[in-house]
């Protein structure tokens, strides 16, 4: 899930962004409550964000608040508004009707107290396909959102086959990983970073601190008036050629992020590239294929292909809408092939991810991943984004991991977060069968982060790598 959320003094805005859990079932931290911290957001956490719109599939909403660092706090009898947009409704957790009440816009919404910090609530869907706002409010403290994609009633549902579930055969390397893809943008400000007083390249400087990945975001045609860096082509291939080298001199590893978009891709947009917005639906699926090889082979020619592939940006909801949106599972297996299909033909020794933004969310990874895997998409590692106002607790992030990693018989990575440092690397890396193969920070270059102030300075928040390397990356 994505909302906007302002990540640096630098000025850079990005787009951040679900049924009932299961027990946990590793050993997962419990992240302190500060009481004392003023209430700056809402938390909403829903526990699917896709389900059948049959009038009766449903899924359970969290509702906390938060302190200014994004920490959850436990406030008691907080008054929170919740206010749907589309066809779906609100009640209690036994599934009863709660009163509506009318807001001085006329619009409708319910109503709970927090009570000991959370309130509990589930969400039913209509009996039409729609895409749902749910938005939890509490005076002018920061909002919570989730969009919910309910799904045609008569959606096919599949499972896999335990032929379909080899053991990943591919080796897959511990990974302390940083998504710094703004850095060519900080830098072209005139921005620079410094560690204990030297200023020093911000690659090797994280390569100092512990890291030994990094990931970069690739859009189609980013040069576009619609895209994501018009006129000036960020995070576009000429950029992405730059980085990797840059990457691959500092000694590190590179994660490539396809979005197959020319703007961000995420549950609550997956834009078709214009180039290809009236392709038919065999010469889109050819385009994937020979976009992803293109992009690859320019790499290899500078030596410099990636260590690690993501198909896609949090494709929970699909990928290239609305052909590949999820409520047409066979056509979004057929797209998701297609590019696993682009990536083999380069080398088929990288290690291929599928990215859900479902952190804590179990139901809804396994439908997801039951539904593409049973409709014969292969890779070999499951990523996942945790962002505890969107995903969940720690303990559901621990559960869900645990839970996949067992089920599908493949490693797990948090591939995108930003909070809880240190207890978000102890819970993968402390997997069983050493499932988890580590996590990438989302933008740490910003001061908001924590890792370097607005002059662009480390803090001694760094050396929590440090630390992380010594305890998981260091050799026995």
């Amino acid at each position: 899930m994505r909302t906007f959320f302002l990540i640096s003094a630098f000025s850079l805005v990005s787009i951040f962004h679900c049924h009932s859990q299961k027990p946990n079932t590793t050993a997962t931290p419990v992240a302190p409550r500060v009481s004392s911290e003023v209430p700056a957001a809402v938390m909403l956490t829903a526990y699917s964000t896709t389900l059948l719109a049959n009038g009766k599939d449903r899924t359970r909403l969290r509702i906390a608040l938060t302190d200014s660092l994004g920490k959850e706090i436990a406030p008691e009898g907080d008054t929170i508004r919740i206010y749907i947009t589309g066809d779906g409704k609100v009640a209690t957790p036994e599934g009863k009707s709660m009163a509506m009440h009318t807001d001085k816009t006329g619009k409708q919404y319910a109503e709970c107290l927090l009570a000991k910090g959370t309130c509990n609530l589930v969400f039913i869907a209509g009996t039409k396909p729609d895409k749902v706002k749910v938005e939890a409010q509490s005076g002018k403290l920061w909002p919570g959102s989730h969009e919910i994609h309910t799904l045609p009633a008569g959606f096919v549902m599949m499972k896999p086959k335990p032929d379909q579930l080899p053991p990943t055969a591919k080796p897959i390397e511990k990974m302390i990983g940083a998504d710094i893809s703004f850095l060519p943008q900080i830098e072209a400000q005139g921005r620079k970073f410094f560690d204990s007083g030297q200023e020093k390249d911000a690659i090797k400087l994280l390569r100092d601190h512990g890291f030994n990945y990094i990931r970069l975001r690739i859009f189609v045609n980013p040069e576009t008036k619609y895209g994501y860096s018009p006129g000036t082509g960020y995070c576009g291939l000429n950029q992405t050629l730059a980085m990797a080298q840059r990457i691959r001199n500092a000694g590190m590893k590179l994660l490539l992020d396809f979005h197959y978009s020319d703007y961000w891709a995420d549950p609550q947009q997956q834009n078709k590239p214009e180039a290809w917005a009236a392709l038919d639906f065999k010469t889109l699926q050819d385009s994937v294929r020979a976009y992803t090889i293109r992009v690859l082979l320019a790499l290899k020619q500078q030596g410099t292909l990636p260590d690690m592939i993501q198909v896609g940006n949090e494709i929970n909801h699909g990928i290239l809408w609305p052909d590949g949106h999820v409520g047409n599972p066979d056509q979004l297996a057929f797209l998701l092939k297609a590019a696993v299909s682009g990536i083999e033909a380069v080398d088929a020794g990288i290690p291929v991810m599928m990215h859900l933004a479902l952190g804590g969310q179990h139901d809804e990874s396994v439908f997801w991943l039951d539904n593409m895997i049973a409709r014969g998409v292969r890779f070999d590692i499951i990523g996942l984004s945790y962002y505890p106002r969107w995903h969940g607790t720690l303990e559901d992030l621990g559960s869900n991991l645990a839970s996949l990693a067992k089920r599908y018989n493949k490693p797990v990575n948090v591939v995108e977060y930003s909070d809880y440092k240190r207890e978000v690397h102890d819970i993968v890396f402390g997997l069983p069968g050493n499932a988890g193969k580590g996590a990438c920070i989302w933008e740490p270059l910003g001061w908001r982060i924590g890792l370097f102030d607005q002059a662009g300075a480390a803090t001694s928040l760094i050396t929590v790598y440090d630390e992380l390397k010594e305890k998981y990356l260091a050799a026995p």
